[in-house]
């Protein structure tokens, strides 16, 4: 499990309850103080000391102090709109963001939640973040491209409010992505609702097990096959879409009674507006056919990539800024 989060130095100016956005649950539920009860899950839930009120929100999940107080910070819209009633666990700690097992509201329709929490600014790290920001426009905290010329010149500044102001638009870019996969059919998680720092998407797993990366599970030749082209069947309908995924590797794919699903798309780019789209894409799909090679899947990556490519009406052309490049990741340093 990931080591707790230290403490954070919060801003003043973000100490209040972000907004909600997606459908509000007050006006299809029927307000109860009783906490639902989910027979499947009876261990994690007697067993909680947590109790929940009307008006904020604790949990089960033991945190530190300092991770408590970023949680109800990041997580209590979602309790008082009806999305959520309890935190479970932490599926996933990470250097930009923590994924976390929520128990729904009744009303939610689902009997889970993930919660993906970023980490306060001051403790993510992001510094290549500009090669995957090329020619995107930066979204308001409603989706929205900025046209502000106050906010524009704050954000190019990087003053603390341009950078909050970037940092809301990292998070919808990222639901915007997900949105527009999702209605194209894409394996992914459904994002139910957003707020300034986190979004609250499906949940893959069962009342003890979230489900493991594609890294983490053993799989046959015949299955592998099988996933192998899925993957790549998704790869190509986020290219057809406009978007390349751009940190796609066995590490962000999800693995669940036999069915995979993408996730982490905040670093997702548009081939249309991005120089670099061409070798990021690249890197993609060689990512992919290394890790299914290990099963006996042959495939030429560059070939393999040029054609879908190609197919979708794009050109092998541009050169990637060698700043941009993760100094110890060898195939960054190949392309």
């Amino acid at each position: 499990m990931c080591p707790h989060m230290d403490a954070y130095d919060f801003d003043d100016d973000e100490q209040q309850i972000p907004p909600i956005r997606g459908l509000s649950r007050s006006e299809r539920r029927k307000k109860t103080k009783k906490k639902q009860q989910n027979p499947g899950n009876e261990n994690i839930i007697q067993d909680s000391t947590a109790q929940l009120n009307e008006d904020t929100l604790t949990f089960t999940y033991q945190a530190s102090r300092y991770e408590a107080g970023w949680l109800e910070k990041s997580l209590g819209g979602f309790y008082q709109q009806h999305w959520i009633q309890d935190v479970l666990r932490l599926i996933k700690g990470g250097k930009e963001a923590s994924v976390y097992q929520c128990l729904a509201d009744e009303s939610s329709g689902q009997k889970y939640l993930a919660a993906k929490v970023y980490r306060p600014r001051q403790f993510r790290n992001l510094k290549n973040d500009h090669l995957y920001r090329e020619g995107r426009d930066y979204l308001d905290e409603n989706g929205h491209i900025i046209h502000d010329k106050r906010a524009s010149y704050a954000i190019q500044k990087k003053s603390s409010y341009g950078l909050k102001l970037s940092h809301a638009s990292w998070i919808e870019h990222e639901v915007k992505t997900m949105q527009i996969l999702l209605d194209a059919g894409a394996d992914i998680p459904v994002p139910h609702a957003s707020a300034d720092n986190a979004i609250l998407m499906t949940f893959f797993g069962d009342d003890f097990t979230a489900a493991p990366t594609l890294n983490e599970v053993s799989i046959n030749k015949k299955e592998a096959k099988s996933l192998f082209d899925r993957v790549l069947f998704n790869v190509e309908l986020m290219l057809a879409n406009h978007r390349v995924h751009a940190d796609l590797s066995a590490y962000n794919i999800l693995y669940w009674e036999g069915e995979i699903c993408l996730i982490d798309f905040p670093q997702a780019i548009d081939p249309r507006q991005n120089l670099h789209a061409w070798p990021i894409f690249l890197r993609d799909v060689t990512r992919v056919c290394q890790y299914f090679s290990k099963f006996g899947i042959e495939s030429d990556s560059f070939n393999l990539a040029s054609d879908i490519w190609e197919k979708n009406g794009f050109s092998l052309s541009s050169e990637i800024d060698p700043h941009f490049l993760k100094e110890m990741d060898p195939f960054d340093h190949s392309l």
